[in-house]
């Protein structure tokens, strides 16, 4: 209860107890008189105490409001006091960059004022030396005789071929210096993969002669009117050619598939004895369902040779009928295999990636399965192929660009050529007819004795390198090095053959004296 309201309650009591000690009065009543007045006084003493809190609270609350507003006075004073300063440390700033910009600007305006001057001075100097060098000039072409754009003509022509032979120098060292660092670096790569990848030297080749344990056994191939020979031709599509070959018969085929069941039929036939229509039918079908085993587990053994997973069955299939084609001797599917290993190796020796090489390198040929029975290169059919099969375009890539059709793009890609070609052109992995051979030896020397300056050429290395002699008097040491990059343009432009060739140019002065 606050004061003002005790005092109103005070106050109540004491009129209350008036009225009421009047009426007591008025009644003639002496005890209650008597109380009333003892009321009257205890609200009196009550009247006093309420009075002596009330100035008491007054007091206390006027001492704290003093206490408050004494405080915050001096907060502000304080925070005036601080901002007045930063104002004044501010100010001092401003004016500090006010005087470094009107230093600074008079700076600024002297060396405007020095350059105009030197620039004036330059123009002058300018003029004097033109002066001087036109009169210089007009000496010089009195003194020998020539004009200014012919002594210009001449100085030039000088340089240029002063810079021409030193270019050449220069090129030829550079060449030289990267020659041998790249082959250094690439005999060391292609050796440990060679190493690392153990293959035959000699090839396995399709076979298509059939041999017989007698000359008697041709007519039961035959048979009757030619019957068992029409059977066996009708059911393998293969031409049976029956000659003058001692105990032997010729298959003769394009497609080597149905060749290879042909041999495996006709040899069941002749080791069973059994040779008639029906019986040449059961046979070739028992030898078909064979060589479908045969190349369903060849393509299998390609994928766990290479440790490639995720291959499609179609993809394998066509990798086992690689099995039964060759080229110059060399089996396909062994081809593909080597190819990969190596392109595998070197990817890892050089950083590449290896996954990538070695799938690469084994679907790289993977379109000869199918040029017997498809329109297009082997290159094509392969790429389409890989394509319809969702192989990666870095695969693909490989596998277009191995024979250069396209621009090789990929480090993969130049992997998988250069494992393509060692594989190829490595000793005794193709053969070469003799006729074939010889005439590429010829063409070889033919290109090289066509150009200028050259005295003999000769083919070595089974045609894998050409060396040129030239005529000293005609062909310089720098002419050498033009004329041997010349001669390989030509010979990979005009001449068809497997690898690489080396061209050496030869050039040697001789001096002869006789003492007598």
């Amino acid at each position: 209860m606050t004061v003002p309201v005790f005092i109103t309650a005070v106050v109540g009591v004491a009129v209350v107890g008036l009225a009421l000690g009047w009426a007591l009065a008025r009644l003639g009543t002496a005890p209650l008189i008597q109380r009333a007045r003892d009321e009257l006084a205890e609200a009196e003493a009550l009247s006093m105490e309420a009075k002596r809190e009330s100035e008491t609270a007054r007091k206390e609350a006027t001492y704290a409001a003093k206490e408050e507003s004494l405080r915050l006075r001096t907060e502000t004073e304080r925070e005036n006091k601080a901002a007045r300063a930063e104002l004044q440390r501010v100010e001092r700033r401003l004016r500090n960059r006010e005087e470094n910009l009107e230093r600074k600007q008079s700076v600024l305006e002297k060396a405007e004022r020095d350059l105009a001057d030197g620039e004036g001075i330059l123009v002058q100097k300018r003029e004097e030396l033109e002066g001087l060098k036109s009169k210089a000039r007009q000496e010089l072409e009195k003194v020998s005789g020539i004009q200014t754009p012919e002594a210009r003509e001449l100085i030039l022509r000088t340089v240029e071929e002063e810079m021409q032979q030193e270019l050449a120098i220069r090129v030829r060292e550079m060449e030289e210096k990267a020659r041998k660092d790249s082959e250094r670096q690439a005999r060391k790569i292609v050796s440990l993969a060679i190493q690392r990848c153990c293959v035959d030297q000699a090839s396995e080749s399709t076979v298509s002669v059939v041999p017989l344990q007698g000359d008697e056994m041709k007519g039961r191939i035959i048979g009757r009117e030619g019957r068992n020979i029409r059977m066996f031709e009708g059911l393998t599509g293969v031409d049976l050619i029956v000659d003058d070959t001692p105990e032997a018969v010729v298959l003769s085929c394009f497609d080597p598939i149905r060749r290879e069941v042909a041999r495996i039929a006709l040899s069941n036939l002749v080791s069973d004895g059994r040779i008639h229509p029906g019986r040449i039918e059961d046979v070739v079908n028992k030898a078909r369902s064979e060589v479908k085993s045969r190349i369903h587990t060849e393509g299998e053994r390609a994928c766990l040779e290479t440790g490639l997973t995720g291959v499609p069955p179609p993809l394998i299939e066509l990798l086992g009928k690689l099995f039964f084609r060759t080229s110059f001797g060399q089996n396909m599917l062994d081809h593909s295999i080597e190819v990969s290993h190596l392109a595998a190796m070197i990817a890892s020796e050089i950083g590449a990636n290896a996954n990538i090489a070695r799938r690469g390198g084994l679907f790289h040929d993977i379109g000869k399965a199918l040029d017997h029975e498809m329109e297009g290169t082997h290159i094509q059919l392969g790429v389409d192929l890989l394509r319809r099969h969702r192989e990666s375009e870095n695969v693909i890539h490989c596998v277009a660009a191995h024979h250069e059709d396209v621009p090789l793009e990929t480090v993969e890609a130049v992997i998988v050529y250069a494992a393509d070609s060692i594989s190829s052109t490595r000793p005794g992995a193709r053969r070469e007819n003799l006729e074939t051979y010889v005439k590429r030896l010829q063409a070889l020397e033919e290109i090289a004795d066509s150009f200028e300056g050259v005295d003999k050429s000769f083919a070595i290395q089974a045609g894998r390198e050409v060396r040129i002699i030239v005529r000293p008097d005609e062909v310089d040491d720098i002419m050498s090095v033009k004329l041997a990059r010349e001669i390989a343009g030509k010979i990979q432009g005009d001449l068809q053959y497997p690898g690489e060739i080396k061209v050496t140019v030869i050039r040697e002065t001789r001096a002869t004296d006789f003492a007598r």
